[in-house]
């Protein structure tokens, strides 16, 4: 073999300090940006807050929106609640609310009112508002020790995890010679705590507990207690007929006592508060102003920077190693600033191209949201694909229809049957509406769903229904039917 040089040229692109820095503040989301910008601003002598000015950007944009910080979406938390371990469909969950159960007076309601909310300052998990009250309660020693195993076999719906039989096993690791009868004892003891329902082996004990609450010589009292009791299999088939039949009832009068019970709370555990609240801070601020969209970035939440003079003046002064250490670090510091900018002017240009093409969504609301991919956004800025991504991912656009994450203004698209399209959004929605209008005695099934929307130019196949009415948690048409 011979040994030969050969010379070739081709293009490549380097990837400089710059430019790694720009792309990845941009890709950053609100909260990292500002723990970053914290670091630079330590490790880096020529960087400072610019104080006055980031104090003249809170008031204005303060003065422009009235919130500074947007609670976490339910709607994200209504995707992921799920019930372990318990037979409820979801069509049954769904008609309960939360509200709060009421006592036999009211005196005795404000007075555990008073004494709960002092508590609810100290103790944060269910556990441990639990234990607390246990603590005001003269139990012996090995009922301690029951109580403790049974409190952790709660979940976080505060419904009991598991057998009695388990809990015996367990307890008898520590205690000798405890019957079934002692647990027994020990778990209606945690039942009568508060939240009413707590320690309930299932729905119908935690409905049940909950009733007790309530006076039993009222009449509805007794009519509901009587539906749990007996005919709690009819009730979860919302078989309204056979209940009528059974308790000799009217329908209006039996709607009033199933209106009752579903004041009462499945999920007791839930009223304890035993995680921090999260927040969602917007990157951007969209309003209607004089019949056209707005956009503002927030800046309020990332400390504008300034090259810290005295540091700068220092340069021509200093030794040639000194002087080479404070050039590099006033070159980093201009280029910091630099792409802190050019984050926010991308960040900006994004959105407002992201509101001209889903202008209609804000107008109209979600049956209204076109298809939208990231290359159209990107062919319209001339920007690369990649870029889009980084400038939408966790970063969120306060409307005033809600917060969003930018993400969600890219929904795929189903094609129509003139050869247009029609975005996943507006289908939920339009799915969402078909449902809500629906005779309760003669609910819509995924395929007539799915035959409407053709009638109205949308082909979606059934199951493709079925799939977006499950992401919505909308139960089928079995499960929906009201006599």
């Amino acid at each position: 073999m011979k040994q030969t040089l050969r010379l070739k040229a081709g293009q490549s692109l380097a990837m400089t300090p710059q430019m790694q820095q720009q792309m990845r503040l941009l890709q950053l989301s609100n909260i990292e940006l500002k723990i970053e910008v914290q670091e630079l601003l330590e490790s880096n002598i020529m960087l400072e807050e610019d104080e006055k000015e980031q104090s003249t950007k809170n008031l204005d944009l303060n003065e422009d929106r009235k919130l500074d910080t947007t609670e976490k979406s339910t709607k994200d938390l209504l995707e992921n609640n799920t019930i372990n371990d318990l037979d409820i469909d979801i069509a049954w969950e769904e008609n309960f609310n939360n509200t709060p159960l009421r006592t036999k007076t009211n005196s005795e309601n404000k007075s555990n009112s008073m004494e709960f909310e002092e508590e609810d300052s100290k103790y944060k998990t269910l556990q441990e508002h639990l234990r607390w009250q246990l603590n005001l309660i003269p139990i012996s020693d090995s009922d301690k020790v029951i109580s403790e195993t049974i409190i952790d076999s709660l979940n976080d719906d505060g419904l009991l995890d598991g057998s009695l039989e388990n809990i015996l096993e367990t307890v008898n690791n520590d205690l000798e010679e405890v019957v079934i009868e002692e647990i027994e004892a020990v778990l209606k003891i945690i039942q009568s705590l508060d939240p009413a329902g707590v320690g309930a082996r299932g729905l119908k004990e935690c409905l049940s507990i909950q009733l007790n609450q309530y006076d039993p010589e009222i009449p509805k009292v007794k009519k509901a207690k009587e539906v749990i009791d007996n005919y709690f299999e009819f009730l979860e088939a919302h078989d309204n007929k056979k209940l009528m039949k059974k308790l000799k009832l009217t329908d209006k009068e039996l709607m009033k006592i199933i209106n009752f019970i579903q004041t009462m709370n499945p999920r007791p555990g839930s009223q304890i508060n035993n995680s921090p609240t999260e927040y969602i801070i917007p990157d951007v601020v969209v309003k209607k102003e004089n019949n056209k969209w707005k956009i503002k970035i927030n800046e309020d939440s990332i400390p504008s920077l300034r090259i810290n003079s005295v540091y700068k003046n220092m340069i021509s002064r200093a030794n040639n190693i000194d002087n080479q250490t404070l050039k590099s670090h006033l070159q980093e510091a201009n280029w910091c600033i630099k792409n802190l900018q050019n984050r926010g002017e991308t960040l900006k240009k994004v959105t407002e191209c992201i509101v001209e093409y889903q202008r209609d969504f804000l107008e109209h609301g979600e049956m209204a949201m076109k298809p939208l991919i990231l290359q159209d956004i990107a062919d319209k800025l001339g920007m690369h694909e990649s870029t889009i991504s980084r400038a939408t991912t966790r970063k969120y656009m306060h409307t005033p229809r809600g917060t969003y994450e930018l993400k969600y203004f890219f929904p795929s698209h189903v094609t129509t049957n003139d050869g247009g399209s029609c975005s996943s959004t507006a289908i939920h929605a339009l799915i969402k509406k078909l449902i809500d209008d629906e005779l309760p005695n003669k609910p819509l099934s995924d395929n007539k769903i799915s035959a409407l929307l053709k009638e109205d130019g949308i082909n979606v196949a059934r199951r493709t229904i079925a799939k977006y009415r499950e992401t919505m948690t909308i139960p089928p048409s079995n499960e929906r039917k009201r006599f």
